[in-house]
């Protein structure tokens, strides 16, 4: 395809100026003002203007709509236009036939979205973007975040370097094998999926609106741990590559303010605005560039807008009263659109005929000159305008950049999809269009190899001027982007002496289990070797959580350090931030908390420097909150700690029914990256975590596993008991469940009843064994089940094996099998949770919990109402014994009457 041709007028600004000596003026008065009042008043003054405007309709926010940066101010273009063009065109081609082959199985995918934004990737690669082999940036280069839909022009640029063939783009999204074994269940992922594709992919992104706000908690990990003096990471950059329309999205926005605040010049996020979300126009009756412009400038970031192409140059010269410029802020971006699929006439008629003076300006214009420009020339497909936006973003100092960039959607696949509203989810080309989509590109393909039915790959060869050019690029930039690689590290595995104080209990002290993990974190983050990479991550609730003890030992992070004195610096545990302090503390942010804990749960992969992140939070605004943030941690191979403190749904009954968590355990079932623990005493709670640190951390990285911990933790005080003894105790716990008490018949031939609890239902379930065998005569067992859903992902391994041929008994039958009498379960979550493993229990099952919504109230009185209660649980196990005759229907009865339960 012809690179565009540059014109370069002589004015150093793209608009002309009609009065040069009042603009001078008003300068002079500014410098005047500067000289004689100092810069505040100037400043002062300015304000007052700015305010003044804003009430006359002037979007102070917002400039022109033209390119910030003129023609005549572009820094000359470094590498070979002509090159670099083949090399895109083999890239287009490739995408949208490999789209195209996997519509016959009928696969889906997605064309337009790489087609608009092309080269707004290859500029970067051929230019920019670092790769890990470079080593001023000891080998994290820089982090990518493409966008999800673009996905296909990165395999196809794959494709072209040799990392992947054809065979393997004709596995796109065939991640399985077929029914007739063919493919290997070695495909190619739709999106950007790192657990899918882990030596390509990096971050997961096309959940839209996680990967904006990824990108910048990412470019802030970075700073962390270069002013922790973990890694110097200065030389890193953090590209973002968006959608106009994925901007709706909270995610996408909500951290802006946090990237300039802390002034992170290593971020810069690409917009593609083409102007289309998936359904239509992202802003019909308004403009995106417009908005999102005043957005990002109000946030406190530097705003480039490239968005025209150099055929405009021309009408902007000829545009001496201003009326092109007022024109092209007035019309909206759907009409904009329907422009780009119109003739002449009709641009010359609805575009030019609104004002006289534009139709005057049209007369000089020949009809293909108002088709270029209004069809194709987009700043964002043409290399030199990219080219110079990037190095503006990348040379501007003390604030992150946002790159607006002008594209058409579908450019290059023919008016059948360019500006169309349905071009998202048009999924292959027809013969006819890839033969004119070859002549636009100048592709060397033959019309003997286009079959309608299969179109063919296309490729230079290995040894083409192409291909040498592209990896000679890349080569020079640090290696192939994108590209994930895990560098071994091995960490030490911490001293037994934290967790060995934890299995000798608290002796008569009553601590919450959220306090026995706090202060083994607190010990642990002593350790001489490891103590450092603990990261810990908390919204705002630290105090909440008994972590202000590490606010002056640890630090909280921040940039700036601390400049001003503390209101409790007088005190024990100050709030103390540093430079170099180790606790994320985030505000009210669970969606930055979470995107924070992303990048320190990732950075053994993105910067070979594996950190242990916890990150710390109400249970309730968990995996409730930020779920989707939780699949794409799991994606991203991440792996640390998450803690859902302040447990259950009667632990802290005082906030109500919107803090009551009675169903995380249940949510994070449902990711396969997590391990999920319940424990009910601080013993329990360093089992985990140690078996944590040996499963994601141990001194054998090619052993360690992409996996996260979640615990839940209780705010309720309580003695905490020593582990028992016994060899079995310490795998139950880690298994899932363990006999805590077992119950000591008053009499021979005394019923039985086995308990399962969970959490701090533990406590409950022992106070029912004492009662039942006190009042009732039955004889209770005990167990601790630290983990419904390991129990039941054990359980689901036996059944796939025993459809192999293996025999395998589950883990929860062997240790119930010989258990007597039935089996009652309670926990303070609903009973969905609990009956995870009911049909691999072999008894009689019944189960107990917290169904519906919270409520406030005293904790006996909410589980009282919930019928969680050590009582309830009597009658529940007595009236199980009743159903099986062994005990009589009026005890059950005489029970609930006597606490008041019937």
């Amino acid at each position: 395809m012809p690179h565009p041709v540059r014109n370069r007028p002589s004015e150093l600004d793209q608009l002309q100026d009609r009065d040069p000596q009042e603009t001078a003026e008003w300068r002079e008065s500014l410098d005047a003002v500067i000289e004689n009042a100092g810069p505040e008043r100037a400043a002062y003054l300015m304000r007052r203007v700015l305010e003044h405007a804003s009430r006359s309709d002037l979007r102070p926010l917002e400039t022109d709509y033209v390119n910030t940066i003129p023609t005549a101010a572009e820094p000359d273009f470094p590498g070979d236009p002509a090159m670099e063009s083949r090399v895109t065109a083999w890239n287009r081609w490739n995408a949208a036939a490999m789209v195209t082959r996997g519509s016959r199985f009928g696969l889906g995918g997605h064309i337009a979205t790489f087609a608009s934004a092309a080269w707004l990737y290859e500029t970067g690669f051929q230019h920019f973007f670092r790769g890990k082999d470079d080593a001023a940036s000891g080998g994290s280069g820089d982090q990518l975040y493409i966008q999800g839909h673009a996905s296909p022009g990165v395999y196809a640029r794959a494709f072209l370097d040799g990392r992947l063939t054809e065979a393997d783009l004709d596995r796109f999204r065939q991640e399985t094998a077929a029914p007739d074994g063919a493919g290997g269940g070695h495909g190619l992922p739709s999106y950007p999926h790192p657990r899918r594709l882990p030596w390509l992919w990096e971050f997961p992104t096309v959940s839209m609106g996680i990967g904006p706000i990824n990108a910048v908690y990412q470019a802030r990990f970075n700073r962390y741990l270069t002013h922790r003096g973990v890694k110097d990471t200065s030389s890193s950059h953090v590209w973002a590559f968006l959608g106009d329309g994925e901007m709706d999205e909270p995610e996408s926005t909500a951290a802006l303010a946090l990237a300039a605040r802390e002034q992170l010049d290593n971020l810069t996020f690409v917009v593609n605005c083409n102007l289309q979300r998936l359904d239509g126009p992202v802003r019909a009756n308004f403009k995106i560039v417009q908005e999102l412009e005043a957005q990002f400038r109000a946030a406190g970031w530097n705003v480039v807008k490239s968005l025209w192409g150099a055929a405009w140059d021309e009408l902007f010269q000829l545009d001496v009263t201003g009326a092109l410029v007022r024109r092209l802020r007035e019309v909206p971006d759907a009409q904009f659109q329907t422009y780009a699929t119109r003739d002449a006439a009709y641009i010359r008629e609805h575009f030019f005929g609104a004002d006289p003076a534009l139709a005057e300006m049209a007369k000089l214009l020949s009809d293909a000159k108002i088709t270029a420009c209004f069809h194709t020339s987009r700043a964002g497909h043409e290399p030199h305008k990219v080219y110079a936006a990037y190095k503006a973003a990348v040379e501007h100092k003390g604030a992150p950049t946002v790159i607006l960039a002008q594209t058409v959607k579908g450019w290059t696949l023919g008016p059948g999809f360019e500006s169309r509203n349905a071009n998202h989810q048009m999924k292959k080309l027809t013969g006819k269009e890839f033969r004119a989509m070859r002549d636009l590109l100048e592709l060397p393909i033959p019309d003997s190899e286009l079959d309608d039915e299969l179109v063919p790959y296309a490729h230079p060869g290995p040894d083409s001027p192409e291909v040498r050019y592209l990896q000679e690029r890349r080569a020079a930039l640090g290696g192939p982007a994108p590209a994930r690689k895990v560098h071994p590290v091995a960490l030490p595995e911490p001293s037994a002496k934290p967790f060995e104080s934890l299995k000798k209990g608290s002796g008569s002290q009553e601590i919450a289990t959220t306090m026995a993990f706090v202060r083994l974190v607190k010990d642990l983050m002593r350790e001489k070797e490891t103590g450092r990479r603990w990261v810990p991550v908390v919204p705002d609730e630290a105090r909440t959580f008994g972590m202000e003890s590490l606010f002056p030992s640890a630090g909280i992070y921040s940039p700036l350090g601390q400049g001003y004195d503390p209101v409790d610096r007088d005190q024990l545990l100050y709030y103390k931030e540093s430079a170099d302090g180790q606790i994320l503390n985030e505000g009210i942010t669970e969606a930055g908390s979470l995107a924070d804990f992303t990048a320190a749960a990732t950075s053994y992969a993105t910067h070979g420097e594996p950190m242990i992140p916890f990150y710390i939070f109400y249970s309730m605004f968990g995996f409730q909150r930020t779920g989707d943030q939780f699949w794409a941690l799991a994606d991203q191979l991440g792996r640390g700690f998450v803690i859902g403190a302040t447990a259950g749904r009667t632990t802290m009954t005082g906030e109500g029914l919107q803090h009551a968590d009675g169903h995380s355990p249940l949510l994070a079932s449902t990711n396969p990256a997590v391990i999920t623990y319940d424990p009910a005493f601080a013993f329990e709670v360093g089992a985990v975590v140690r078996d944590g640190l040996r499963r994601m951390y141990g001194p054998d990285p090619s052993r360690n596993e992409d996996v996260l911990y979640y615990l839940t933790v209780y705010n309720e005080p309580k003695v905490q008991p020593p582990q028992p003894a016994g060899e079995d105790v310490e795998e139950g716990i880690l298994k899932g469940l363990y006999r805590f008490a077992e119950g000591e018949a008053a009499e021979p031939g005394a019923p039985r009843t086995q308990l399962l609890a969970s959490g701090t239902a533990i406590h409950w379930a022992l106070d029912a064994q004492r009662m039942l065998s006190e009042e009732w005569g039955v004889t209770a067992d005990v167990w601790s089940a630290t983990s419904w859903s390991e129990l039941r992902r054990d359980a689901l391994e036996c059944d796939a094996a025993r459809l192999r041929g293996e025999e395998r008994t589950p883990y929860v039958t062997r240790v119930l099998e010989d258990a007597p009498g039935p089996v009652l379960a309670v926990s303070d979550w609903m009973r969905a949770v609990p009956d995870q493993i009911s049909q691999w229990v072999p008894q009689d099952w019944t189960s107990l919990g917290t169904d519906g919504f919270g409520l406030s109230g005293t904790r006996e009185a909410v589980r009282r109402h919930f019928g969680v209660d050590a009582e309830s649980v009597v009658v529940a196990a007595l009236a199980q014994l009743a159903r099986r005759g062994e005990v009589k229907h009026e005890t059950v009865q005489r029970a609930a009457e006597a606490y008041g339960l019937a």
